[in-house]
């Protein structure tokens, strides 16, 4: 890796996994933040709507040719509204992190089946890599475009990925607890304060577009509840089991990630305050007989979004991994 940074721009800004990377590629050692868009923002300077960021950029459309000249390009958008953009921004050459769901499945049709579109680009689906850091960073670093994966998501692959692939667990079960910012930046009744203050729910039961994403990661079924907190970030999942070997399961936890800055087992169980504005994920499990729990928690805007994003440019690039990341949570 040279030592001059690497060319960036953001597209979507304005949401809040968008505004998290703007944050953290404005501070970042190696990179130079060169373009982002934002509707909501148009034509206003970065400084302007962000005081605590010190950028006098004016935000631009997603169609702007400059972001053609980026050396990578995060894609923040919801999801089917980036998909034929991320495909032109490949075309041109310009590495691509994207945030949505669009190039996370294996499987084009299953996405299909999950967001009720019909996918823009398989031909690009094929080449993308799942960007799961500490589980396919050989794959990412030749890359050309990530899917990053979804935060729920990556709450439950990093425990029980090692798990599954040793065949020594069955009927998952995943009861899972989010902050509200994992809905998004976006005007709803629901996501009120007064709607939320001193209230708990769950949602999506059956049906959340997040657990066909598990299943298909894990080769794996699972049951997956989301759950709403009254609170702005953090994710909190509870994964119930069946496994075959319990002293074997706890060795292979507490192995899996030897080493990783980021992803860390916990002899005791982990607490949200733990992770809160840090990139890490700690997980902890306990078993009783046939019978395991490991309890997972992570920064759903971080290493749920934005700072695992990052950890793939790091990684795309040759640069430090820990690079611009938070390891340690507010005292």
């Amino acid at each position: 890796m040279s030592k001059q940074k690497v060319k960036i721009g953001i597209v979507g800004a304005n949401g809040y996994a968008g505004a998290e990377i703007l944050r953290l590629i404005s501070a970042h050692p190696n990179a130079e933040l060169v373009a982002v868009t934002s509707r909501a923002h148009y034509g206003k300077r970065v400084c302007d709507v962000f005081p605590a960021l010190p950028c006098e950029l004016s935000f631009t459309d997603m169609n702007d040719a400059i972001l053609k000249t980026c050396d990578a390009v995060f894609v923040a958008l919801p999801q089917t509204a980036g998909a034929a953009l991320v495909g032109e921004l490949i075309d041109a050459g310009v590495r691509v992190i994207d945030l949505s769901a669009d190039y996370r499945f294996d499987d084009v049709a299953l996405y299909e089946r999950v967001y009720k579109v019909v996918h823009p680009r398989p031909d690009l689906n094929e080449k993308a890599v799942y960007g799961l850091c500490e589980v396919n960073r050989d794959k990412i670093r030749s890359a050309r475009l990530i899917a990053n994966p979804g935060c729920y998501v990556t709450s439950v692959l990093l425990p029980m990925l090692p798990l599954c692939k040793a065949g020594l667990v069955s009927d998952i079960i995943a009861d899972s607890k989010s902050g509200v910012s994992g809905a998004g930046r976006k005007s709803d009744e629901a996501y009120s304060f007064c709607s939320l203050d001193e209230n708990f729910k769950a949602y999506g039961i059956f049906g959340h577009r997040h657990a066909p994403e598990i299943a298909e990661k894990l080769g794996a079924e699972i049951i997956f509840t989301p759950h709403l907190l009254p609170i702005k970030r953090g994710i909190l999942s509870t994964v119930y089991f069946k496994v075959s070997d319990a002293d074997a399961a706890l060795n292979a936890l507490k192995t899996a990630y030897t080493g990783e800055k980021f992803v860390a087992y916990s002899t005791e169980l982990p607490e949200l305050a733990s992770v809160a504005h840090t990139n890490r994920c700690l997980f902890s499990a306990r078993f009783d007989g046939d019978r395991g729990i490991i309890v997972s928690v992570i920064d759903n805007l971080l290493k749920g979004a934005a700072g695992q994003a990052v950890q793939n440019m790091n990684i795309m690039f040759g640069i430090d991994e820990t690079a611009g990341l938070p390891l340690h949570a507010p005292i």
